[in-house]
């Protein structure tokens, strides 16, 4: 008979170790978290120290009766849930479930699931740390506090089934903040001049760039010259007749450093980068790779180490391992004499290594036959990164030139790499990368061998008018960038904040960048007059802060929300006033004229975005659409896609009712449109089809198949592209509750199976 039973979160999971334990012992999964506050209710007895009521989740009570009929029969109970302040909270409402068997229960601990890694985990069991629960314990009950009471008053203010999140409004004000930022910038013109010379007699072209005009920076800036075309043209004119002598040669030796392996953060940017994966699609693939995956002879084995984490400490076997693979695969001289260390940031928990393949031997073409398309690329990503973060630097020979044409210095700089070292596995992408006109990047120009003093002919002058350029817009990289940079939010919550805020409108993705919609400028600037402390940056912060105290267990989780509530609840009784005065501030006269009445139209904002509406109402209840909405005159978005019926590339576009769907770029040519995938093929037997967004004739989002008419199935829950962990369902629909928290659902009818997303 079994001695033991291990009880994980993940049924993959479950699968990998138990292979690595064996006989002795069941391995079982909560398929999740199996208690948590009521959805009717706040849930949350805020006059008695905040204690919270839980409740066994939806569908979870079969679960739990089969793990603790499953504990009857063995000596001991390991819970094994994930190593970070959720897995603990889990673990501990399953320790609650399981005192009732009597049997000892022990917390194990592991940061990835190998056996070496868990056969040590069970040979030194631990308990549960009360601290990380009550950190938890705290989160979950300040997010019901804010999120309950809030989302009535955006009901009532704007329309039902709105919610409002501690976080996520914060990132939705950033968002609607930087489009602020940019409908508030003014364009101002400069102008560069750049020379194309040469050495002689043998001819090496290269660019260069005026720097200085005598001793005058008046007209100089980072940018360029703060001038006119005619005085553009005036300073071209006279530079030409100029002799162009090398003034000044500068070379030094630059030393590029490699790049700390991945935390939670970086991977979620790298991976938008480079393989333009959300940050879901990042963690969801990422899970996989490290429940484990099944890799021919060696059978089910964590590929990855755990992937929420904001540490780059790395074990040092893990080291060691990768030094040996270094030097056997690229040589002595990529191999650093020390190990590189990479500091984590300040305030990073340390509680786990960074982000690594569980064994370096372990190669992306070895396993590519093992893995799909998504898993290969990511694992490519994270062993290149890790790999690269024990390499040597790489070494560069920089060159600046200084050549003056009379009163004027024109300069070239470029650079040679000298020796690859870390570049030659990995290089790091950039965020919002801009390249000058000619397209060409001067810092890797390769410039000619010349000599202070030598002469240079001039081939061509080139004066360039330019713009300044608005702050782009956020991605999902530069997002998750500046909530790290903000300290908002924790590793485990990104990929979650940027779905949500898609989710429930507030933000739409157009050309891989995110935009507010009208729903969401009009939200948050609700909530910063309503509830300014809420979305505050500084705020937020300071909160996060303190729940990293309690998971310290330096602070009382009771203490921190006596400290928050009060004034909250003052803010609540405020906030209907304060938000009704926004809304009004916020109506602007449109110019127009009522055709009804004669009266002024206004701008005004609704449940679905801006409107126009007459100044008399409610005498008059002239509405209309307003002309110019930004949503309708949305550029397209590129896809991927190629239209099956003339084989040009689909665009994403949006109509005027909001909905987004695919239409081919030969349009007028071709008329094919069709909605956008969700990544969710249609449930119908006999339909090879997919679900995407489509909208009624009054407006209203439903979810439908692509080959409507030939196939009617629709379905006013949205599709999520997670398979059913309980039955053999493909796919899960979201189901929004009359509290406006969301709940995740089996899409069969016959499975109970239901799951509250982080």
């Amino acid at each position: 008979m079994p001695k033991s039973l291990v009880v994980v979160e993940s049924p993959a999971k479950a699968k990998t170790i138990e292979k690595i334990l064996g006989k002795d012992y069941i391995v079982d999964s909560s398929v999740g978290h199996i208690r948590d506050l009521p959805k009717k209710e706040l849930g949350v007895d805020v006059e008695n120290n905040f204690k919270p009521k839980y409740v066994l989740i939806r569908g979870k009570g079969p679960v739990v009766k089969a793990i603790q009929e499953k504990a009857k029969k063995v000596d001991c109970i390991y819970l094994a849930a994930d190593p970070d302040r959720e897995g603990e909270a889990i673990c501990w409402h399953l320790a609650t479930e399981l005192k009732k068997t009597k049997k000892p229960i022990y917390r194990i601990v592991y940061n990835e699931v190998t056996q070496t890694a868990i056969l040590e985990a069970i040979q030194n069991p631990g308990t549960i740390d009360q601290s990380l629960v009550d950190a938890q314990q705290a989160r979950r009950v300040l997010d019901r506090l804010v999120g309950y009471q809030i989302s009535p008053i955006l009901w009532r203010s704007v329309k039902p089934g709105l919610s409002a999140g501690r976080v996520q409004s914060v990132a939705v004000r950033l968002i609607c903040e930087r489009e602020a930022e940019i409908e508030a910038f003014k364009p101002e013109e400069y102008w560069t001049l750049t020379a194309t010379l040469t050495p002689t007699p043998k001819e090496h072209l290269f660019p260069a760039k005026l720097h200085k005009i005598g001793t005058k920076k008046g007209e100089i800036n980072n940018y360029g010259f703060r001038i006119d075309e005619a005085r553009a043209n005036e300073l071209a004119a006279d530079a030409k007749e100029q002799t162009y002598i090398v003034e000044k040669v500068q070379k030094r030796e630059r030393r590029q450093k490699t790049a700390a392996p991945f935390i939670t953060s970086t991977l979620q940017q790298e991976a938008a980068r480079k393989l333009r994966f959300t940050a879901k699609r990042t963690m969801m693939v990422a899970q996989k790779l490290y429940e484990g995956l099944d890799i021919g002879k060696e059978g089910l084995v964590g590929l990855i180490t755990y992937m929420r984490t904001d540490s780059t400490r790395i074990a040092q076997d893990a080291i060691d391992e990768v030094r040996k693979y270094i030097d056997t695969t690229y040589g002595a001289e990529y191999l650093p004499t020390r190990a590189v260390s990479h500091p984590s940031k300040g305030g990073a928990q340390d509680a786990h290594e960074a982000i690594r393949p569980t064994l370096p031997l372990r190669t992306p073409e070895s396993l590519k036959s093992y893995l799909n398309k998504e898993q290969y690329r990511l694992y490519e990503l994270i062993w290149k990164r890790f790999i690269a973060s024990q390499m040597n630097p790489a070494i560069f020979d920089a060159t600046t030139i200084d050549i003056k044409a009379g009163r004027y210095i024109f300069r070239a700089t470029g650079s040679v790499i000298k020796f690859d070292g870390f570049r030659r596995v990995y290089m790091e992408g950039q965020d919002d990368v801009t390249t000058n006109e000619n397209n060409t990047d001067e810092g890797n120009t390769t410039l000619p061998n010349v000599k202070e003093g030598e002469t240079l002919d001039l081939r061509k002058l080139d004066p360039k008018q330019h713009y300044t350029q608005p702050p782009p817009r956020y991605n999902e990289a530069t997002l998750v960038k500046a909530l790290e940079a903000k300290e908002i939010g924790r590793p485990s919550t990104y990929a979650t904040i940027l779905s949500t805020i898609q989710d429930r409108g507030y933000v739409t993705m157009e050309q891989r960048r995110l935009l507010p919609t009208d729903v969401g400028k009009l939200v948050n600037e609700l909530l910063i007059h309503g509830f300014p402390n809420i979305v505050d940056v500084e705020f937020t912060k300071e909160m996060e802060q303190k729940l990293d105290t309690i998971a310290e267990g330096e602070v009382d989780w009771v203490d921190t929300l006596g400290e928050f509530y009060p004034s909250f609840q003052e803010a609540l009784e405020e906030a209907p006033d304060k938000m009704y005065e926004a809304r009004k501030a916020m109506e602007t006269d449109s110019g127009e004229q009522c055709d009804k009445c004669g009266g002024n139209m206004i701008v005004k904002w609704g449940r679905y975005g801006r409107f126009l509406g007459c100044s008399n109402y409610p005498e008059c209840e002239n509405i209309k659409a307003l002309n110019g909405d930004d949503t309708a005159a949305a550029e397209p978005e590129e896809t991927d896609t190629l239209c099956e019926k003339c084989g040009e590339p689909m665009v994403i576009k949006q109509s005027r009712a909001g909905a987004r769907f695919l239409a081919c770029s030969g349009y007028p040519k071709c008329k094919n449109a069709k909605p956008v995938p969700m990544g969710v093929d249609c449930p119908e037997s006999d339909c090879d089809g997919y679900l995407g967004e489509r909208r009624s004739k009054r407006g209203k989002v439903f979810y439908g198949c692509s080959n409507y008419p030939t196939c009617g199935f629709a379905s006013w829950d949205k599709p999520i592209a997670e398979p059913c962990p309980q039955c053999d369902a493909t796919y899960l629909v979201e189901k929004v509750q009359k509290t406006g928290e969301t709940l995740h659902a089996c899409a069969s009818k016959d499975c109970n199976y239901t799951n509250t997303p982080e």
